[in-house]
């Protein structure tokens, strides 16, 4: 592809301010395309002809413009139009030992676990929830123990709206722990920065103070993440920029 034209503007125009005009029109298409991103610096330099340091100017000024931003996976447009939702399965398993002590579970018993995953636009985990379910409290609660007996007789249930909302509503209504833990992972035999991620594990209880879900959050890989808790809220709510 040729460099951008310098019709139309002063010919003292820096190239990187050519570049950045060049790639505005990129984002619109990047911003609609499977995964959103923009070519490597590396493709681009070769594109126009130019050295990278050029390339990064140019996306250095469409940051400053609140265009585009850039992580570890390259650079995206700032706002994804279409976010992936979320992808939600329910599956009947054994919790490791910890957690089945922590739930009450025998060995080797099975409970419902349900896992929730919210992927970037380039398809990446931004976030994974694994939430194990109290094996009591799914006896004795119908709508729970309909989904148990037909994970049980190898039924998929693709319409989880009802077990969503009696999540939500459980988390409105219980007392809610949580317990944040940060990870920093270096690969041997590299200097590359350390990796960051985060859990939160929370756990519900009743009013009778037994727990009867335990919540798994994890965030793999992060930029910056801001946690925040209201004094009137019944959980942290994190954002993430990615």
């Amino acid at each position: 592809m040729p460099s951008p034209s310098r019709s139309g503007g002063p010919a003292a125009t820096p190239k990187y301010q050519r570049i950045a005009a060049a790639l505005r029109r990129e984002l619109d298409r990047a911003a609609h395309a499977p995964g959103g991103r923009l070519p490597s610096e590396r493709t681009l330099a070769a594109r126009y002809q130019v050295n990278r340091q050029t390339i990064r100017a140019a996306l250095r000024q469409l940051r400053q413009d609140g265009l585009v931003v850039t992580g570890r996976r390259g650079t995206r447009p700032a706002r994804a139009p279409f976010p992936s939702p979320p992808r939600s399965r329910l599956t009947l398993a054994t919790a490791p030992p910890s957690l089945a002590a922590l739930l009450g579970m025998r060995a080797g018993e099975r409970t419902l676990v349900h896992h929730r995953r919210e992927l970037g636009p380039a398809g990446e985990t931004l976030q994974h929830a694994v939430t194990y379910l109290c094996p009591e409290l799914v006896a004795r609660t119908p709508e729970l123990a309909g989904y148990r007996d037909r994970a049980e007789a190898g039924v998929r249930d693709e319409d989880l709206g009802p077990l969503h909302r009696w999540l939500e509503e459980s988390a409105a209504n219980a007392r809610i722990a949580e317990t944040l833990t940060m990870t920093r992972t270096r690969h041997p035999h590299t200097t590359a920065p350390a990796a960051c991620g985060l859990t939160v594990r929370r756990t519900l209880h009743d009013d009778a103070g037994r727990l009867i879900a335990l919540t798994d959050l994890v965030f793999p890989s992060w930029d910056r993440l801001t946690i925040h808790r209201d004094r009137a809220a019944t959980g942290f709510r994190v954002t993430q920029d990615h």
